[in-house]
């Protein structure tokens, strides 16, 4: 018997997917290339590492838990060297995943209010998905013009 595909556990399968395909990008960069970024106006690739976390512990955080979500924290506290970058990165992917996990199938229906008006529970995990990619996709052109190969696609 096939197990029943719900828009949690396809969310929950593709998120460890993206999780291993952001830490293999992050890992790709030389550390001492983390200060890159291709205009003054685009974010450097280390902050956008952190952009991703940031946006990842807010929108799992508040959408997704009873906790409240303290941004000056999180800014006070952003890792520095790569390898703190990338773990950080990995506990935000599976913080997010836990929270998700735990979350009732049900509960993606729920509408919550949202900065942009009212969205359901699904549409903000479409976001926590979206938001990476986007940011992905930058990190992948930043990586090609330092002459470093991306790392191969990680899909479904």
């Amino acid at each position: 018997m096939s197990q029943q595909v719900t828009p949690k556990s396809a969310f929950l399968e593709k998120w460890k997917n993206s999780k291993e395909y952001l830490l293999a990008i992050a890992d790709a960069m030389p550390e001492d290339k983390y200060a890159y970024k291709p205009t003054d106006r685009e974010m450097d690739f280390k902050n956008q590492l952190l952009h991703i976390c940031g946006n990842m512990r807010w929108l799992g955080t508040t959408y997704f838990s009873e906790e409240k979500f303290d941004r000056k924290k999180l800014s006070e506290n952003n890792p520095e060297k790569k390898k703190d970058i990338i773990s950080f990165l990995s506990d935000s992917f599976d913080m997010v995943y836990d929270k998700i996990t735990k979350t009732e199938d049900k509960e993606l229906e729920l509408t919550v209010d949202f900065f942009a008006g009212n969205k359901s529970k699904l549409q903000i995990l479409n976001l926590l998905q979206d938001h990476v990619t986007h940011h992905r996709g930058q990190l992948i052109v930043y990586l090609n013009l330092n002459e470093i190969k991306p790392p191969e696609y990680v899909g479904w």
